[in-house]
């Protein structure tokens, strides 16, 4: 019997509350939106890294990545991710990328409390058809950039912290899956 994913959050230890969570994963996998979620629950503040790179920017990430290319888009995410690190303990989705750049993976694995929102493929395809904002989709079959994307990134992705499945399922219960990950993990 599962519970009900709105019943009341488990006791989250206090030296989890001082960091932030930082949630990874591929495009698709859910990331803000269950992390605006996660921030509610836990009564921190939530913050999404690729709106703060297009505000920074003052452009889209997909007219950084047309007119400067994906390595300036990361040298950029990167920084602005070591700026957010730095302030205040927040829950933080990460664009699909960020946790790939070995600086950027280095500052959340020291910094905070990274979560791998792990999907499988046909729940990531049916999420990402939803919007059509995504780069690295451009002209090309979606299931065919998920798989090689996973394939060089999901091994990455493992060295976070903790592992949670973000499933076709409502996202309130991955909010209670990463509850109860974040109530028995000892740092």
């Amino acid at each position: 019997m599962s519970r009900n994913p709105k019943s009341p959050a488990p006791a989250i230890p206090a030296s989890i509350r001082d960091r932030t969570v930082v949630l990874v994963g591929l495009m698709g996998s859910g990331k803000s939106t269950i992390g605006r979620r996660l921030a509610q629950r836990l009564g921190m503040r939530f913050a999404d890294a690729d709106d703060e790179i297009e505000r920074a920017a003052g452009m889209t990430i997909s007219d950084i990545f047309s007119r400067f290319g994906e390595a300036h888009f990361r040298d950029g995410e990167r920084r602005v991710i070591a700026r957010l690190l730095a302030d205040r303990p927040m829950v933080l989705a990460t664009g699909g990328g960020a946790f790939i750049n070995e600086e950027t993976r280095a500052l959340i694995l020291k910094d905070s409390l990274s979560i791998w929102l792990d999907a499988d493929i046909p729940t990531l395809v049916e999420r990402v058809g939803r919007r059509s904002h995504r780069p690295l989709l451009k002209d090309r079959d979606p299931g065919e950039v998920l798989r090689e994307l996973a394939a060089v990134r999901n091994p990455i992705y493992a060295e976070a912290h903790l592992r949670v499945s973000s499933a076709s399922t409502p996202h309130d219960h991955t909010v209670r899956a990463i509850l109860e990950a974040l109530s028995q993990w000892k740092s």
